[in-house]
């Protein structure tokens, strides 16, 4: 159920006394397709993740952290909005019905936009009083040129967008950015030439602003929207794993992920050494599971690896292995290193809050809860929902309440008790009635039709 936040949130959990402001910095740092298990701290053996690592044993891991979506727009279209895929705009990355049609390919596919109307992290936090930028993949803009982070409420941007083919055609080394309202071609990347390496792209481009916040009246908030490591296999240094006795994909596949934690890396020891940790918190996590398509290489990439530790299915699946995805928040002097929080969280939680570190006093709805008394410590008195749907495979819903996860699909009602069984193996709807009664109850309200991804025949989940 939507929620209206009209005033600072009850219980600010980080005191502003602990930061040299009362509004602290907020950086939230993204990976794409990046599996729960694809970093040490997560279980990972084979690829070396040290920066990632160290966020985790200086910072607080939560081990039950959700994406907004099996997949990156609708994902991301949480996170950017604070409403879940029953109520956001976007919940698909192609549309059922409506939207605009692309114009490549044999049969290009329909896309839609973040609505003008639509309220966004960025909009709230310049409201709160922050400068706000965001570097690298937006990917709600559809086909639509006046749908950019520029147009829905951030102050700075550069990255890629899916309006202008010439950012991301030739993928990890796009040809031009677009940054603030113009189109800058990238010296080292023209006639197929590979010289400037996108993620390294969007690290550049964080670090120029740290420093030109550094010293700035506002607080600010950055988000970092790396690349790494969707598909295709193609790394900037792809000779980090060769002594290995791998396949080619694999190696390569390692080498993407090594360097997203090299670029990590980068921004923590700018942040430290240059005195803004001291009145910075930062977010890092991944947009939706592993396995960027579901083809034979790409699956035996991931199952190589175990991307998913001990989680069942891949990006696309509403399981715990396409939306479960790590989490990772790092406030040196601030929070209590080492710990680790089980509380059930997602992507639309990062808008409120984020509101709460501003102790932003603007209205807007959202369908999360803001995650800093977890932060410090504090449980939950109570179960609360946490909603997803999905179209690629017919209408799809998940639900996680306290222990208790629902897939609902085909008409079947699956549930899992994940404090004994994270690995969604035994289906014990039958013997908890009670608690299918509940969920089944919550679905009734759980969602709004959306226009352009309309549950055909029906209204709601009747």
């Amino acid at each position: 159920m939507l929620k209206k936040i009209s005033a600072l949130a009850a219980g600010l959990m980080i005191a502003a006394s602990t930061f040299a402001q009362d509004t602290p910095n907020i950086i939230f740092i993204l990976a794409d397709d990046l599996g729960y298990a694809d970093i040490g701290v997560n279980g990972q053996k084979l690829i070396k993740t040290p920066n990632i690592d160290a966020l985790a044993k200086e910072g607080v891991t939560f081990t039950d952290f959700y994406a907004g979506a099996p997949v990156c727009s609708p994902s991301r279209s949480v996170l950017i909005t604070g409403l879940h895929t029953g109520h956001t705009t976007i919940r698909g990355n192609s549309t059922i019905r409506g939207g605009i049609k692309g114009t490549k390919g044999k049969n290009p596919v329909s896309r839609a936009n973040l609505a003008k109307d639509d309220f966004t992290v960025g909009q709230l936090m310049s409201k709160s009083g922050y400068h706000t930028a965001l570097f690298g993949k937006w990917h709600l803009d559809g086909y639509d040129t006046l749908a950019t982070p520029i147009h829905r409420g951030f102050d700075e941007f550069s990255g890629w967008l899916v309006s202008y083919g010439k950012t991301y055609a030739k993928g990890y080394w796009p040809e031009a950015r677009y940054t603030n309202g113009k189109l800058v071609d990238i010296p080292g990347n023209q006639n197929g030439s590979k010289g400037y390496y996108t993620d390294d792209i969007c690290t550049d481009e964080s670090l120029a602003f740290l420093a030109r916040q550094k010293n700035a009246a506002k607080p600010f908030l950055l988000m970092v929207n790396y690349n790494s490591p969707h598909s295709p296999f193609d790394a900037a240094d792809s000779t980090i794993y060769q002594d290995k006795n791998w396949s080619a994909d694999a190696k390569i596949y390692a080498a993407q992920v090594h360097h997203l934690d090299e670029n990590i890396g980068k921004i923590k020891k700018y942040l430290t050494e240059s005195g803004l940790s001291k009145n910075t918190i930062v977010f890092f996590c991944s947009d939706n599971g592993p396995r960027s398509e579901p083809s034979p290489d790409q699956t035996a990439v991931v199952e190589f690896f175990d991307s998913n530790g001990k989680l069942r299915g891949y990006k696309r699946d509403l399981y715990e292995g396409g939306i479960r995805v790590p989490m990772i928040t790092w406030a040196p002097g601030k929070l209590k290193p080492g710990a680790v929080i089980d509380e059930p969280a997602y992507f639309a939680d990062m808008m409120p809050t984020f509101a709460d570190i501003a102790r932003s006093k603007i209205s807007y709805q959202t369908d999360g809860a803001s995650i800093l008394p977890f932060l410090n410590g504090k449980k939950a008195t109570k179960p609360r929902f946490l909603y997803w749907e999905f179209f690629e495979k017919g209408f799809e819903q998940a639900v996680r309440y306290g222990k208790w996860k629902a897939v609902k699909a085909a008409g079947k009602f699956e549930l899992y008790d994940l404090s004994n069984d994270v690995s969604e193996t035994k289906d014990v709807a039958l013997e908890n009635l009670a608690i299918v009664k509940r969920i089944e109850e919550y679905l009734k309200t759980s969602r709004t039709e959306s226009p352009f991804w309309p549950v055909e025949g029906r209204r709601g989940t009747e």
